[in-house]
């Protein structure tokens, strides 16, 4: 790994840590801008999700927006770290949805605060493709669908030369059994006239 882009996916990981410690100290800060968000989302776990799982996750805004905040620390932790960083960057990507789905710029009430909702919105945009080009890094190694192809390809490889193997040798063989066929007919015919006569 260059030290280059451990030094990259450190600095786009400490967004989302110091992002993530904030909201889970504070989620009062972020109550406001999370409730559309959490007005239909919460429905939807509350419907989907069995009763059992249900006390694990969050019943309100804030509980929504700590867990949000602990989904930022664990997936920028597993980013800067390279522990399980294509998931980490993948969890991080999740997290950033909400952030772009609430940054509304036609919503703004002045021309200032469509700039600024504007601008929010271009940043989170700009995490969210960087989060994700982060959950495709392969780091110049193969992805599981090329090994998985290549080994597919190797092996449907493989299989063709042992069967053509296999046909060779039965041939030879058949050949080798008339061969021996044709011995046997001769000398047995040998035997016969010599008897005969």
């Amino acid at each position: 790994m260059s030290l280059l882009r451990f030094v990259a996916r450190s600095m786009l990981a400490s967004y989302f840590v110091i992002n993530g410690v904030k909201a889970f100290r504070h989620p009062e800060q972020f109550v406001a801008d999370a409730e559309p968000i959490a007005d239909r989302l919460l429905p939807l776990i509350d419907a989907n999700v069995p009763e059992s799982a249900r006390g694990y996750l969050p019943e309100d805004t804030t509980g929504l927006i700590k867990c949000n905040g602990a989904l930022q620390i664990a997936g920028g932790l597993s980013l800067a770290t390279g522990l399980g960083r294509r998931l980490g960057a993948g969890v991080l990507a999740l997290t950033m949805l909400p952030h772009v789905l609430t940054a509304n710029p036609l919503k703004a009430k002045s021309g200032s605060d469509r700039a600024a909702v504007q601008s929010q919105l271009g940043k989170n945009v700009a995490l969210l493709g960087g989060v994700l080009l982060a959950a495709q890094d392969t780091e110049g190694k193969p992805n599981i669908a090329w090994r998985v192809r290549t080994q597919k390809q190797f092996l449907a490889k493989d299989a063709a030369r042992r069967k053509a193997e296999l046909e060779r040798d039965a041939r030879v063989t058949g050949e080798d059994a008339a061969r021996f066929a044709r011995k046997s007919v001769r000398k047995a015919r040998k035997g016969v006239e010599g008897v005969l006569s």
